[in-house]
């Protein structure tokens, strides 16, 4: 169970190559679905910010479940909010036509979730360009110029960990619909 912090989760190749999962918050139990499921875990795990944890045995884990029904009920929603964000995932990966639209819809996202109005869309980028590639599956280089390529078009505006979605409906465009 992540109490505090945050928690970046990959799954990698055989040839080195890795995918961020997601980005675990506050309240997640990590490997919910193996302990379930009772099948392995693939995912690494890897804390972003200084974190808590605490661990919690299988079978007590379960034991608790057949007590506490609502515990059940929370258990499925996070189920369910990581399905719905392995769906989204998939989507981007596999129906972008460019790696453009990956990163723009990327944005567009972590706009609605983190964002703040004022001059534009604004939010504090806390992932690092490797992280952001991992997460959209391309290349840090390849974020590096296409953010580059969206300031000069005048799409965003980055200035250190703050980035400003500028001109949202050309960004809304990239994304394609």
């Amino acid at each position: 169970m992540l109490c505090a912090g945050r928690v970046k989760l990959t799954v990698c190749s055989q040839d080195g190559r890795s995918l961020i999962t997601r980005i675990s918050t506050p309240g997640e139990v990590l490997g919910l679905a193996a302990t379930l499921s009772g099948k392995p875990y693939y995912l690494t795990a890897e804390t972003l910010t200084p974190s808590e944890v605490n661990f919690i045995k299988c079978d007590d884990f379960l034991r608790f479940l057949h007590e506490h029904g609502d515990a059940c009920v929370r258990v499925a929603q996070q189920l369910a909010q990581n399905f719905q964000t392995a769906t989204e995932q998939i989507s981007l990966l596999g129906l972008s036509s460019s790696v453009s639209e990956r990163l723009a819809k990327f944005l567009l996202s972590l706009g609605a979730r983190e964002g703040q109005a004022g001059g534009g869309l604004r939010l504090k980028l806390t992932y690092t360009h490797e992280e952001i590639g991992q997460m959209i599956g391309i290349s840090r280089e390849t974020v590096t110029r296409l953010l580059a390529d969206f300031k000069k078009n005048r799409i965003i505006n980055l200035k250190g960990s703050t980035l400003v979605i500028s001109n949202r409906p050309a960004l809304e465009a990239l994304a394609g619909p």
